[in-house]
């Protein structure tokens, strides 16, 4: 390309009758200028770029190299006028053929990236998958970039929607921009596009949730861009473009946790969570290491996952005082043995029994773990000056109609009882809160990973009513939320948070056969299997008697309830666990039923218990 810019500059100079060197000495010229151009070319390495990938970079480093040969040559020459008299050219030719110089391999390396586009990656293209891609035009080309950079490559991006007002009906890097106005659907059909990819971060969630479900129903694939911290990292980004799963339709307006507040709670304190191995639990491990506690005791019966765990905070949070132990919350005497060692300040006590029908099946083992665990911890944080108890519970304590949900409502009375006591006797300073809230997506045993299971397997989803609902909120907020509650507690409060909207499982099931690009009914079949022993068609945050009050943040409520007496709720406590250490079933079941009178079995066992009630002695 330089030699070909030399003879052109030659006989452009010459077309207009100037001699390009005004000396004899052709040949020592041409060597002396392709050994400067070489040298710069070396030195700056534009030889390392692909061609076929040229970027601006490339241009650039060109541009230096031919910059940087002009100056030396121009140097050069004017010394050799100074002390021969004469030039060895002219600066208007040297300027000229490096000017060409640069435009020619500049135009090279442009050349061969459009064919290699256009003409030798389309074989390669005919097996990528046409994308349209929701996104800023500030991300745009990043996103574009990135994609195409991926290897191995699975997208071809055909355009662009955006809500910016002035983008429809332009192009960004030559694809088309269309508007959020229009239907999904029918871009991706004029474009002939195969998928979506939303990467708008912007997006609310019911606009893209009626984009989904539009791309759904005419079956195309939808691709979420996860959140991106660095829009120059393209291999991060390629790599979080990933099918959307039904948790990212649930997102909703991020949690304003009150820092401040919950810092001062939990900052430099010794905090102590059980379940420290499910996934409550292990979530609320992961949201206390951001507000710096002095040490975080995990407490857990579940060796594995808890191992698991430890090597994860190990490996990100090293500086932190973690301490993990294999204990049963229903061993009081272990649990003392804990509180005298660590002296914990907080608890977070998310360990329990959760599966309805495995509890209808092992009632005692619910009661033992439910109620007498809970009455446990809640005793030891009496006992050893705890400053707050934060137990998690469940939508499933509202007029129960289960072994399960009876069990957390039993623990829930009990918490609030005592708390009520402490404050009446000025026996303690313990603030004692209970969170309830309902399903959470991708807890273990939940129905979102049991459904993407079934579906993996090729079917069939089973599901026990056509008609039944559930509330759901993501993990993580639901953390969030125990943790804001515990911050604003006074003592004795029953907290609700609020769940959005409750879904209806068979749609659910429904968009998850279809965001795996399959048919439901055709290709997995749905399998009404009848709703289990203890199973609602519905759960209820409040019972019939419930009032709430609001609180200073919007997801949060507090539920006006009646409390129990606690001496009596204590006896009716330690008769119901003498019942289930000695596997009398009737007679604890019944029990239970007294405590909680609402407690109305449903499709089980104990269902004759609630018109043939049995005297205990």
């Amino acid at each position: 390309m330089v030699l070909i810019a030399g003879i052109f500059s030659f006989f452009m100079l010459k077309g207009i009758g100037v001699a390009a060197r005004p000396t004899n000495m052709a040949w020592t010229i041409y060597v002396v200028y392709f050994c400067i151009t070489f040298f710069y070319f070396l030195f700056f390495k534009t030889y390392t770029g692909v061609v076929r990938h040229s970027t601006l970079i490339d241009a650039i480093k060109l541009f230096i190299s031919q910059s940087a040969a002009f100056i030396t040559l121009f140097s050069l020459n004017g010394i050799y006028e100074i002390y021969s008299g004469e030039k060895l050219f002219l600066n208007t030719y040297l300027f000229l053929n490096v000017t060409l110089s640069f435009c020619l391999l500049l135009f090279y390396r442009i050349s061969i990236k459009q064919l290699y586009e256009t003409v030798f990656s389309s074989y390669e293209n005919s097996t990528l998958t046409p994308v349209i891609v929701l996104v800023k035009s500030t991300n745009a080309i990043a996103v574009t970039s990135a994609l195409r950079a991926e290897q191995p490559k699975r997208f071809k991006v055909v355009g662009f929607i955006s809500s910016e007002q002035q983008l429809p009906h332009k192009r960004i890097i030559n694809l088309p921009v269309f508007s959020t106005d229009k239907k999904t659907s029918s871009i991706l059909r004029y474009t002939k596009a195969k998928a979506l990819i939303v990467a708008d971060k912007d997006l609310t969630t019911p606009h893209k949730i009626a984009i989904v479900e539009d791309c759904l129903h005419f079956n195309y694939k939808v691709y979420n861009l996860a959140k991106v911290s660095d829009w120059n990292d393209t291999k991060k980004i390629a790599s979080n473009v990933k099918n959307i799963k039904i948790q990212d339709l649930l997102e909703r307006k991020p949690i304003e946790l009150d820092f401040t507040k919950i810092s001062e709670q939990l900052e430099n304190k010794t905090v102590l969570i059980t379940g420290a191995a499910g996934s409550i639990g292990g979530e609320i491990v992961w949201q206390v290491t951001r507000f710096k506690p002095s040490k975080i005791i995990l407490v857990d019966q579940a060796e594995t996952p808890l191992h698991h765990i430890s090597l994860e905070l190990e490996k990100l949070h090293a500086e932190l005082n973690i301490v993990c132990l294999i204990v049963d919350v229903r061993n009081f005497d272990l649990m003392e043995f804990v509180f005298q060692k660590h002296q914990p300040d907080v608890i977070y006590h998310a360990a329990a029994y959760k599966h309805v029908p495995l509890m209808e099946e092992n009632p005692c083992q619910a009661v033992l773990t439910n109620v007498l665990g809970s009455k446990n911890m809640a005793d030891l944080a009496v006992k050893y000056h705890c400053s707050h108890f934060v137990m998690v519970s469940t939508d499933k304590a509202v007029n129960p109609s289960n072994i399960m949900g009876a069990s957390k409502r039993i623990a829930e009375k009990y918490v609030q009882s005592l708390a009520a006591d402490i404050v009446k006797n000025k026996t303690a300073s313990t603030k004692f809160i209970t969170t309830r809230f309902g399903n959470v997506l991708g807890s273990n045993g939940s129905v979102v990973p049991l459904f993407t299971k079934q579906i993996a397997e090729g079917g069939p989803i089973t599901i026990t009513h056509p008609e039944i609902i559930r509330y759901f909120m993501t993990i993580p907020e639901a953390c969030q939320l125990v943790l804001e509650a515990g911050a604003m507690g006074n003592g004795g409060e029953i907290y609700i948070f609020d769940m959005g909207k409750p879904v209806k499982i068979i749609d659910l099931a429904k968009k998850m056969i279809k965001m795996a690009e399959l048919v439901p009914e055709k290709d997995i079949e749905i399998k009404i299997v009848g709703l289990r022993p203890g199973e609602k068609l519905y759960e209820e945050l409040l019972n019939n008697t419930s009032m709430t009050l609001p609180t200073h943040h919007e997801k949060i409520m507090i539920v006006q309830d009646t409390k129990d007496l606690y001496d009596i709720l204590q006896n009716q406590i330690i008769e119901l666990t003498h019942y289930a250490h000695t596997n009398q079933i009737i007679e604890m079941v019944t029990q239970m039923k007294q405590i909680v009178p609402e407690f109305k079995s449903l499709n089980s066992q104990y269902a004759k218990l609630d018109t043939k009630p049995i005297l205990l002695n």
